[in-house]
C-alpha cells in the first residue's frame, strides 16, 4: 500500500515536471526548424547583442518565418513558455487591416487540418505596435487565424520579457472549442505590408505541464 502511494506520487511529480522543448535558441540550435517565405526573406541569425544568446530577426519590408512541425499533447503539457524582446515598434499601422498586418514579433501555434488544409487554424500571439494588451482580432487575411496582443507599444521595449500561455484556454476563448493537441509552432518578424524595418529577439520556447 505504501509503495503504491509513493509510486503514484512519483508519477504525478514526473507529469508535473514534464517539458517539451520546441526551440533551444540559447544553444544556437535550429534543429527541425524550417523557413517559410511570404514576401522576401526576413533575416534570422543567432547573436548576443540583446545581452544573451538568442535568435535575432530583422525585417526590411520582408515577411518570412520559421516553423517547426511537432505534435504536442495539450492534455499533458498545455502551457507554452517563451521570452522575446523588441527595441521599437512600427509607426502608423492598423494591424487589423491587410495594409497594416505587420509585427515586430509574433509566435504562432498551429493546428493542422490534415488533407483538408483549408481547416488549418492558427493562434497568433503578437507584440503589437498599437493594439492594447489583451486585445484579440481576426487575422486580416484569413478567418482561420486569431490574433492576441500580449505586449503593446514601447512600454516593454528594450528589455527581455517572458510569456506563459495556456494554449487550451486561449484556443477555447478565440475559437470556441476544446483542443487536445497542436501540430506546429512558428515565429515571424514581418514588415512587408508597411515597408518598414523591425528587429526582434526570440528566446527558448517550450511546453510545460504547469
Amino acid at each position: 500500500m505504501k509503495y503504491s502511494i509513493l509510486l503514484g506520487m512519483a508519477l504525478l511529480a514526473q507529469a508535473a515536471d514534464e517539458t517539451v522543448v520546441i526551440g533551444r535558441f540559447s544553444a544556437g540550435d535550429l534543429t527541425d526548424w524550417q523557413p517559410k517565405a511570404f514576401q522576401g526573406e526576413t533575416r534570422y541569425a543567432f547573436d548576443d547583442q540583446s545581452g544573451r544568446r538568442a535568435l535575432f530577426a530583422q525585417s526590411q519590408g520582408t515577411a518570412s518565418g520559421l516553423y517547426r512541425e511537432i505534435r504536442v499533447d495539450l492534455n499533458r503539457t498545455p502551457w507554452l513558455n517563451w521570452s522575446w524582446r523588441v527595441d521599437r515598434v512600427l509607426k502608423g499601422v492598423d494591424e487589423r487591416t491587410q495594409s497594416g498586418d505587420d509585427y515586430p514579433a509574433r509566435v504562432y501555434v498551429v493546428v493542422s487540418g490534415g488533407a483538408a488544409f483549408w481547416k488549418t487554424r492558427s493562434l497568433i500571439y503578437v507584440w503589437s505596435s498599437h493594439q492594447p494588451v489583451g486585445a484579440t482580432w481576426n487575422n486580416a487575411f484569413t478567418g482561420n487565424a486569431r490574433v492576441m496582443a500580449l505586449r503593446s507599444g514601447i512600454q516593454d521595449a528594450g528589455r527581455w520579457v517572458s510569456e506563459k500561455r495556456n494554449i487550451r484556454t486561449d484556443f477555447r476563448q478565440l475559437f470556441g472549442e476544446d483542443l487536445d493537441a497542436i501540430d506546429a509552432v512558428a515565429l515571424m518578424t514581418d514588415t512587408d505590408n508597411s515597408g518598414q524595418t523591425a528587429t526582434a529577439w526570440y528566446g527558448d520556447l517550450e511546453f510545460t505541464a504547469r
